[in-house]
């Protein structure tokens, strides 16, 4: 008869989520993910896997903590200024200290490259082509953005999100504040 599970997967899943958002995937130890997750790897490997399938349990807790700032844009009648705000509020959402934590995702792309697991670059391209394409219904129901162009705007928009993410680990506030405002009147 298996043994039950002496911790929570949930509570255990979002402690991996906040390592692998902090030091990146490929700093990510399993000595660390032990340490921090308070299992041992037996168990880690026994519930998800192996790294890999750890990090993909802990995208889709990322994604669930992320989605009231989608949600908020989704039900939002502000067109181009709720995008606007949605990068604002991304960074209080990805705040850690005086500098953010930039977006697991986006972090975690930075590190791929052509031999890293396909199902962590499916999966992170899911995630943005969501992303994107909420970016893409906001411009559409706004009207102001030419039908032509509304694929364009909103990749220039996710692409706006990655260099955003990416200051906040390293930029001011007044910086990152130009930079957002600065993304918004070049559309």
């Amino acid at each position: 008869m298996a043994r039950a599970k002496a911790y929570n997967e949930g509570e255990v899943v979002e402690k991996a989520m906040q390592v692998f958002w902090q030091k990146g995937y490929t700093n990510t130890s399993m000595q660390l993910l032990e340490k921090e997750m308070g299992i041992n790897k037996f168990s880690i490997y026994s519930s998800f896997g192996n790294k890999n399938g750890l990090f993909l349990e802990s995208l889709k807790c990322y994604k669930q903590k992320i989605s009231h700032l989608n949600s908020t844009l989704k039900s939002s009648s502000q067109g181009l200024e709720g995008i606007k705000t949605y990068f604002y509020d991304f960074l209080e959402f990805s705040k850690a200290t005086e500098f953010g934590k930039g977006c697991l995702v986006t972090n975690t792309a930075n590190e791929l490259d052509q031999d890293s697991d396909e199902q962590i670059k499916e999966a992170l391209f899911l995630f943005t082509q969501e992303v994107k394409q909420l970016f893409a219904s906001v411009l559409e129901q706004e009207g102001t953005t030419p039908a032509e162009r509304i694929e364009q705007h909103a990749d220039y928009l996710l692409i706006s999100m990655f260099g955003l993410s990416s200051a906040s680990r390293r930029c001011t506030k007044t910086q990152l504040q130009h930079y957002i405002e600065t993304v918004f009147k070049n559309l």
